[in-house]
């Protein structure tokens, strides 16, 4: 039988700026709903109320008809909802058992201790439901790939439950840190979910994906719901006109300006404790791709230049220096970089927007701070990379996740860099704030910076980039012109790569 979820009339402002406004969504059981709109059209929003994280000023939700009331995540657990969000937030220092159970009832024994062997056996069946059997639920939660990371706090939500059956599971994101196999890990496991009668719903930037998996869409845009309809009534483009009310006809904003003959870096079979081989020069003007398998070696490569890690051999120059030996030795030079991780790697949460744009560039402010001069580079900043924000006093938590990118973004430009890296510079990011990104990239490099772009998006890659460079196991194994390539030949080269 079909039970089906309504969600009435839902609002939450804060500070007086709406961030949704009277919004309404059914969701069915047994089937996959889409949650699609723009960072900042209020997805985040409707997820933390669904989850009781916060209140809504007014929403009102049926199971069937069945009132159920949320005013927080007791509430929301007792009602049979379970979250997996987008951020990779497990304790590294316990057991990956222990963080798949976390927030649940450890069976024990007699009532008095903890039985270990139920709690390792619980965790291995919720790891063997999606297909994660490779991960050794008693080995410390820190040592873990950012993929494996991603696929133990899924599991977390697929742990045998005596007491109840979970009835809705949020899936926020879960692709953005998986590769291509996991994910499809992923999806056979919402696949029996569904078999099982529970409902899904499914927020992803990514169209494609959401094309291939979901039944059903809704779309927000600026808080308001503009689109709800089967999957198979919309076509890519019309997805991406309900969310940003514009048409994007280029996905790749074109080179204008021609690369420059100065090369900005020069390496020669650079070693480190992991990368071995790596050969390349750069020119200013130049974006280079840095692809591979999940973990070859990527976001090494770019801590290297940026002053993390050291090379043990091998000849570097990179702007007319040797290698930066710190991160601040790097910004001093006029290397810029963005990290994977924006949260845990990139920003300072409780703190401002303005502090967070200038914190990389104290010096250039002399020995006392100047706010009022911070402030005004701040908003010009935050202008030129289209940040939607009440104002640079707005804590960078409370920002949207695409948001939260563009204020490193704005940190970036503020020394203006002559070679920006880039680490995953759009995971999860909305197909409008990519496209903006993608718009400022592509200033940055026709004004002569060099750009290095670590993508797993094999797309974003062939369309950014001017070579690729393929890692595989830390090892450099290809570096391809871009010219004609296909997404089928650059996997080719990646797979074939790692067979060698």
């Amino acid at each position: 039988m079909m039970h089906k979820l309504t969600l009435n009339n839902v609002s939450k402002a804060f500070n007086g700026v709406p961030a949704l406004n009277d919004v309404s969504i059914t969701v069915l059981s047994g089937r996959t709903h889409a949650l699609m709109g723009e960072n900042g059209a209020g997805k985040s929003t409707l997820i933390k109320l669904l989850a009781g994280v916060i209140n809504a000023d007014s929403m009102s939700i049926f199971r069937d008809k069945e009132h159920i009331r949320i005013t927080n995540t007791i509430d929301a657990t007792s009602a049979g909802f379970r979250f997996i969000h987008q951020e990779l937030n497990l304790v590294p220092e316990i057991s990956i058992a222990e963080n798949i159970l976390l927030s649940k009832n450890l069976p024990t024994l007699f009532g008095i201790q903890i039985d270990w062997a139920k709690v390792y056996r619980k965790a291995e069946l919720a790891l063997e439901f999606l297909g994660a059997t490779h991960i050794n639920v008693k080995s410390q939660a820190g040592v873990l790939t950012s993929g494996d990371k991603m696929l133990v706090m899924i599991a977390s939500a697929f742990v045998a439950e005596e007491e109840s059956s979970p009835y809705l599971y949020v899936f926020d994101e879960p692709t953005a840190a998986l590769t291509d196999q996991e994910s499809e890990m992923l999806f056979s496991a919402m696949t029996k979910l569904k078999e099982k009668g529970a409902a899904l719903l499914y927020v992803s930037h990514r169209i494609d994906e959401i094309m291939k998996v979901c039944d059903d869409i809704s779309i927000l845009r600026d808080g308001v719901l503009v689109k709800s309809t089967e999957i198979k009534n919309l076509k890519k483009a019309e997805i991406i006109k309900f969310m940003t009310g514009r048409e994007l006809k280029d996905s790749y904003p074109p080179r204008t300006a021609s690369m420059s003959s100065k090369k900005t870096i020069s390496l020669r079979n650079i070693e480190t404790d992991y990368l071995k081989g790596i050969t390349f020069d750069l020119k200013a003007g130049e974006i280079l791709g840095v692809t591979g398998l999940a973990g070859s070696g990527q976001s090494s490569l770019l801590k290297l230049l940026v002053g993390v890690g050291k090379a043990l051999s091998g000849d570097a120059t990179v702007l007319e220096n040797s290698l930066a030996k710190s991160p601040h030795d790097a910004w001093s030079k006029g290397i810029a970089f963005i990290p994977r991780e924006r949260r845990s790697e990139g920003l300072c949460l409780e703190m401002n927007v303005r502090e967070n744009v200038v914190l990389s560039h104290l010096k250039s402010y002399g020995f006392h701070a100047k706010p009022k001069l911070e402030q005004s580079d701040v908003e010009m900043l935050a202008g030129q990379v289209k940040v939607k924000y009440n104002g640079s006093h707005q804590p960078v938590f409370e920002l949207s996740g695409g948001n939260q990118q563009k204020v490193l973004f704005a940190r970036a430009l503020k020394g203006a860099p002559e070679l920006l890296l880039l680490d995953e510079p759009t995971r999860g990011v909305d197909i409008g704030a990519k496209y903006e990104i993608y718009t400022l990239v592509r200033e940055l490099s026709d004004n002569g910076c060099s750009i290095i772009i670590s993508s797993s998006d094999l797309p974003e890659i062939l369309g950014m980039c001017d070579r690729i460079l393929i890692l595989s196991d830390g090892r450099q194994t290809g570096l391809l012109e871009k010219c004609s390539l296909t997404s089928g030949d650059l996997l080719t080269n990646i797979y074939s790569s790692d067979l060698r």
